[in-house]
């Protein structure tokens, strides 16, 4: 079942991305406290992700920060390694905090895993965006379609700030 507004986000370990390589990390710890925008992709290089989803973030992080939010998040069913890269090449630096659900335990508990099998991706994360605080879900808007970037982007986020 996908968690509703009003609930805590699951507490699992992910691995997050630093300028020292990838750390384990509690998602109760990273996203746990204040105010947080979390972002979903389906996987990092995949085209919407790279080209508009992701990038959106970027341009618009220090207006998500002027608008409350303490923390702006990006997890994927990727590895460590790969969401490092997508992060360089992205040039994310210390703008988004990146997560790596490599083995989708984040997204099974949130109840937002999406298989990808046909497309030959696996078992993957729908796209979506969620406004946190203190650990509890306050806004959830999934994407009907995986390749679009609309009630998951960020000017649809600063708008809900």
């Amino acid at each position: 079942m996908t968690i509703s507004p009003g609930e805590a986000l699951p507490d699992v370990q992910v691995m997050r991305v630093t300028p020292d390589g990838p750390v384990p990390a509690q998602t109760g710890e990273v996203l746990g406290s204040g105010t947080v925008v979390l972002f979903s992709v389906p996987g990092a290089f995949t085209p919407s992700c790279t080209d508009y989803h992701l990038p959106g973030f970027l341009v618009h992080a220090d207006e998500l920060r002027a608008k409350g939010a303490d923390t702006v998040a990006c997890i994927a069913v990727n590895d460590a390694f790969v969401m490092s890269a997508w992060g360089k090449a992205s040039n994310v630096g210390d703008e988004i905090v990146l997560l790596a659900d490599g083995n989708g335990d984040f997204t099974r508990a949130m109840g937002l895993e999406l298989d990808g099998t046909a497309a030959g991706l696996g078992k993957r994360s729908h796209r979506y965006a969620a406004i946190v605080r203190d650990g509890v879900v306050q806004t959830l808007d999934v994407e009907s379609n995986p390749g679009e970037v609309t009630v998951s982007s960020a000017e649809a986020v600063l708008e809900k700030l």
